[in-house]
C-alpha cells in the first residue's frame, strides 16, 4: 500500500508492504508529520519555531518535547560539526527572499543555536536574538516520527519518503534510488537498504536566474554557497542523515570527522557536466 500527500513542502509517500495494514497506521504518520510542520514551520508566524525567534530573547518560551528534541540534536550536530551545521542562518534566507519576513530584520544582531538554553527540559531562552531555520533537520524528524508511529500501530515493512529523505524498516530490502545531478529528472540506484535512513542536499532545482541566492548557507562566513553535485548521508535515523547532508555540502567533505560520531556515511555523486 502506497499513499502521498503534499507536506513540508514536498511530496510525502508512505509505503506500507504488510499484507493488511490497519488504516490507522498511516492516518497517524500523517499527523505526526503533520504536527512536527505546525511545531517547527518557519512559514507560520506562530509556530513554536516563529514563537523562539520572537520572543526567546527576551523571556522563556516553553516548547513542546518534539521541539525540544530537534533543537537538542541541532545543538548536537553543531558541536560536532564545530558550527559547519547550525540553523540560525534564517535572516540569512529572509533577506534573500527565499523565506518570508516576520520582523524587521535590521533591527537584530542575530546569534546561532548556540545560543539557545534549556533552562528547563521543555524551557529555551537566548542570550542573542535568534532568527532559527529548522528547514534542514525538522524534514528529517517528521520522518522517524512517521516510522515511529507505523510501528506502534504493528506495520511490520515499509518506508516514509519526505522529498529524498527516507527511512526504512523491516526486513524486507528496498532499493534507493536518488537523483542524478547531471540530469535531475533520472533516477541513479545506489544501492538497496533494509533498516536505515538516507538523506541528500543538491542545488539541481533551485531556481538559478543571476539575481537570485541559493538557499545553502555556511554559517561560518554567513555566505550562500553554491556547488553542482548531490550529497547523502546514510544513518540510523533520518533526522541525523538529514542535517549531516548540509555538513557534508556546505564543507564539501564526504569524510567529515562528525560523520563517524553519528555512525553515519557520506556519498557524493558528481554533476558530470561541470567536470
Amino acid at each position: 500500500m502506497i499513499r502521498c500527500k503534499p507536506l513540508l513542502g514536498t511530496f510525502v509517500e508512505i509505503r506500507v508492504e504488510d499484507q493488511s495494514p490497519p488504516l490507522k497506521a498511516l492516518d497517524e504518520a500523517f499527523l505526526a508529520i503533520e504536527q512536527v510542520h505546525s511545531l517547527m514551520g518557519f512559514h507560520h508566524p506562530d509556530s513554536e519555531l516563529s514563537q523562539i525567534n520572537a520572543r526567546s530573547s527576551l523571556e522563556p518560551v516553553r516548547i513542546h518535547p518534539w521541539t525540544a528534541e530537534v533543537l537538542g540534536n541541532a545543538k548536537e550536530v553543531c558541536l560536532q560539526s564545530e558550527g559547519v551545521f547550525n540553523c540560525g542562518v534564517g535572516h540569512r534566507l529572509v533577506e534573500a527572499g527565499l523565506l518570508p519576513k516576520h520582523f524587521n530584520l535590521n533591527d537584530y544582531s542575530f546569534g546561532g543555536i548556540e545560543d539557545l538554553q534549556f533552562i528547563e527540559p521543555f524551557l529555551v531562552q537566548s542570550s542573542l536574538p535568534l532568527c532559527l531555520d529548522l528547514g534542514g533537520i525538522a524534514k528529517g524528524y517528521a520522518v522517524d516520527k512517521a516510522v515511529e508511529a507505523l510501528l506502534a500501530n504493528g506495520v511490520q515493512v515499509g518506508s516514509v519518503n519526505a522529498g529524498g529523505d527516507i527511512r526504512v524498516f523491516g526486513n524486507h530490502s528496498q532499493d534507493i534510488q536518488i537523483r542524478n545531478p547531471s540530469k535531475p529528472h533520472e533516477l541513479i540506484q545506489i544501492g538497496s537498504m533494509t533498516v536505515g535512513a538516507i538523506a541528500t542536499s543538491s542545488l539541481y532545482f533551485a531556481n538559478r536566474n543571476t539575481s537570485s541566492k541559493s538557499f545553502m548557507v555556511n554559517p561560518l562566513n554567513q555566505k550562500h554557497i553554491e556547488f553542482s553535485d548531490s550529497y547523502s548521508v546514510v544513518a540510523s535515523r533520518c533526522v541525523y542523515a538529514d542535517a549531516l547532508t548540509k555538513v557534508v555540502s556546505i564543507s564539501g567533505n564526504t569524510h567529515h570527522p562528525c560523520l563517524s560520531y553519528f555512525s553515519a556515511q557520506a556519498i557524493r555523486i558528481p554533476n558530470i557536466q561541470s567536470l
